[in-house]
């Protein structure tokens, strides 16, 4: 080890190798960036200022959008500044940072969709009683749970990512840090860090991920008891939606996460 020079930046690939693009791609991606950031704070003035719109639903979407926008800003910011620098250097420090802000708010995001298709399922198949489950001190807990759930998560990775040394390679093959490119660059001992990367958070994972699509089940199934066409449309129209942002969701993460070595 004495032999090996300690790493104290790193150096971001991003989409570099794609050159002639690069005006193109960052016209995309800042649009992209720009019309998350629009459309998230647009989202919350509404129902922040709508009194029609403080329900239980749109609490939670609330808290999605503030979600969505912090997400956008752990990335989006310094990709968009790499496009156009010659070196795409990121100290270690920044570079974990970025890589724990990246998972915090993807468990935020995570258990968040969990909890608002818990709301979907209890207006549906509770209805009668959704004012009471519903309650605001019941909304409010939920959410203490997910902040508590994402940030305990999150701060195990942090603290068995300080004991970890980087030497050699460098150059990470992406536009951000992430935990498990960062793993790959170690050279020491990651088998904790993977143990807790796979297993407990697969298993939080799978949880949320069966949290989230159960109550479609029993939604579905309550749908189809119904007898009026109007009703199915409207249980449709109300959860089409929230439905649809988690399978991009869970889409796009499986997309990222099974492709690691591409």
């Amino acid at each position: 080890m004495e032999n090996l020079t300690v790493v104290s930046e790193f150096t971001l690939q991003g989409l570099s190798f794609l050159p002639e693009l690069q005006h193109q791609l960052f016209s995309v991606f800042f649009l992209m960036y720009l019309m998350t950031l629009i459309g998230n704070v647009l989202i919350l003035v509404l129902i922040i200022t709508d009194n029609h719109l403080h329900t239980p639903m749109y609490f939670f979407l609330g808290h999605l959008a503030c979600v969505d926008i912090c997400y956008s800003q752990v990335t989006g910011p310094r990709m968009l500044l790499d496009f156009y620098s010659k070196k795409k250097i990121i100290s270690y420090r920044s570079c974990l940072t970025q890589a724990i802000f990246f998972m915090v708010f993807g468990s935020y995001e995570c258990f968040l969709l969990a909890v608002m298709s818990y709301d979907r399922y209890v207006a549906v198949c509770q209805a009668l009683q959704y004012i009471q489950i519903m309650s605001w001190k019941t909304c409010t807990q939920l959410i203490i749970v997910v902040w508590f759930l994402g940030s305990s998560y999150s701060l195990v990775h942090m603290l068995f990512m300080l004991r970890l040394i980087f030497c050699g390679q460098s150059t990470i093959y992406n536009f951000f840090c992430d935990v498990p490119q960062l793993l790959a660059l170690s050279c020491t001992d990651t088998f904790p860090n993977m143990l807790l990367l796979f297993v407990l958070g697969g298993f939080l994972a799978l949880i949320a991920f069966l949290c989230t699509f159960l109550p479609y089940v029993y939604i579905f199934h309550t749908v189809q008891r119904m007898e009026t066409k109007n009703t199915k449309l409207k249980v449709f129209s109300t959860c089409t939606s929230h439905l649809t942002v988690v399978c991009i969701f869970y889409g796009t993460l499986c997309f990222a996460y099974f492709h690691l070595n591409s």
